[in-house]
């Protein structure tokens, strides 16, 4: 059985968002929670994932949102070792420089787990066709919502069906909720 393994993205995922709400959920799952998060940075940020990861008494499922997607790709073959699926929701654009721009570049390969991006055509923080290329690149499955926004509380997702049937889809026996 597998651990869901939740990873927010910059400023992290406050009340109400759908990761708020699975971590509360979803029995044994597991919240990366990071010593900063409105100033991320990529080594520390990757390791506390891959720190939380490889505590986990067998393989993880992954929910990204944002800049956690970005994380998530950049971990090291022993953690990634460890992955057996991950649902990535609207991933961030750190090569737009600012804040997120310690993530860039992007690693552009296949993930050695099944994947499922999910991405909005008005993603403010990513265009769909990023999002689309990160997908093609890392051999995931691409989901694009029609104006989803950055797929969060703001744009009206709290608490998201989809994205549990999709997160199911990877790790059916370990969403019980």
């Amino acid at each position: 059985m597998s651990t869901v393994v939740i990873v927010p993205g910059w400023k992290g995922s406050g009340p109400g968002h759908w990761q708020s709400l699975w971590a509360q959920q979803l029995e044994g799952a597991v919240r990366v929670e990071q010593d900063n998060w409105a100033a991320p940075n990529r080594r520390d940020w990757v390791q506390r994932l891959a720190d939380t990861i490889l505590a986990q008494p067998g393989p993880v499922v992954i929910a990204a949102h944002s800049l956690g997607c970005i994380t998530t790709v950049h971990l090291p073959p022993a953690a990634l070792a460890r992955v057996a699926g991950a649902l990535l929701v609207a991933p961030a654009d750190p090569e737009r420089r600012g804040v997120l721009a310690d993530f860039a570049p992007v690693p552009y390969q296949p993930l050695p787990f099944r994947s499922v991006l999910v991405a909005s055509d008005n993603d403010p923080y990513c265009p769909v066709r990023l999002a689309g290329a990160y997908a093609r690149a890392w051999g995931s499955d691409f989901v694009r919502l029609p104006h989803a926004g950055h797929i969060n509380i703001e744009s009206g997702h709290g608490d998201w069906p989809l994205g549990l049937a999709l997160l199911r889809s990877l790790a059916p026996a370990t969403v019980v909720a």
